[in-house]
């Protein structure tokens, strides 16, 4: 049995290698020998987890959905051990222009909705369960718009959005959906100039991503792995840089609560299907 634990993530920006890379170094520093392999895209990281590549995946929200879903057809367990802070409590938003005249969900029909990438939960399964659930069906009542970039990252690429966004600018949609952070963030960085904009719609609270094992994994180094993550400090200089880099001010223990309105997001469009055919479990 190997001595090191080894993780598993998707490689949705360059920045991945110095991330991880440095995780390395500061585990190796504190006595825990740590590697990771890096997949383009979640569904071959989650086929590999259940292949037995890696000890432990940092995945998606919907890489954990679909996870929980080959686990329990196929007789397993998975459990989501730790997250982000910044992964708790997030919302998603749909935006229109703010000379729009779109005051109401209800106005949205027969107009065009600009969301992310297909497999995206925050810019398109989360947003457009909202309407669904308040009585406007995507592709039904209103089109949805697609902007497909790097399909199989799940969204963590933040590029359809953007685009999204862009479009809405550009009057080629009429509303765009997107996590909240990045509308704040695009109204910082210039995508969306102050005053652009307004938000129509505000989706209820839900988590993103986890670090999540199966069962069958060395207890022991996955025990040292948890104590050392959830002791990480951000005041401590060494740690502080890797918590900037991956966003957070501190981790926090794994939950499961916060992924209810992609649960049904999933169920309503089928998001799960194609994956657990792919695995033989469907």
């Amino acid at each position: 049995m190997s001595d090191t634990l080894v993780l598993g993530a998707v490689a949705y920006d360059p920045k991945v290698v110095t991330i991880w890379d440095g995780f390395v170094r500061w585990f190796a520093a504190h006595g825990l020998p740590f590697d990771y392999v890096l997949y383009s895209n979640y569904e071959r990281q989650v086929e590999q987890h259940f292949a037995g590549a890696f000890d432990v995946a940092w995945n998606s929200p919907l890489a954990w959905l679909q996870t929980v879903a080959v686990a329990e057809a196929r007789g397993r367990s998975a459990q989501a051990i730790a997250m982000r802070d910044t992964d708790q409590d997030l919302t998603s938003v749909i935006v229109v222009r703010d000379d729009a005249p779109i005051r109401a969900i209800s106005d949205l029909r027969g107009r065009t909705v600009g969301v992310g990438a297909a497999d995206s939960p925050q810019a398109t399964a989360i947003p457009l369960l909202h309407l669904a659930e308040r009585g406007l069906e995507p592709e039904r009542e209103f089109r949805v718009q697609r902007f497909d970039v790097l399909v199989g990252k799940h969204g963590d690429h933040v590029g359809g959005e953007r685009d999204a966004a862009k479009a809405l600018l550009a009057r080629e949609v009429d509303a765009a959906c997107m996590i909240d952070g990045n509308h704040l963030a695009f109204g910082k960085d210039g995508t969306l100039p102050p005053g652009s904009t307004r938000v129509l719609a505000q989706t209820g609270l839900y988590d993103h991503c986890n670090f999540t094992v199966l069962d069958g994994v060395d207890e022991s180094l996955l025990a040292r792995f948890r104590e050392l993550l959830l002791g990480m400090r951000y005041d401590d200089p060494t740690a502080r840089a890797l918590m900037d880099l991956e966003g957070l001010k501190s981790w926090r223990e794994g939950r499961t609560s916060g992924y209810a309105i992609l649960e049904r997001a999933c169920a309503r469009f089928g998001s799960l299907d194609e994956f657990l055919i792919r695995m033989h479990v469907a």
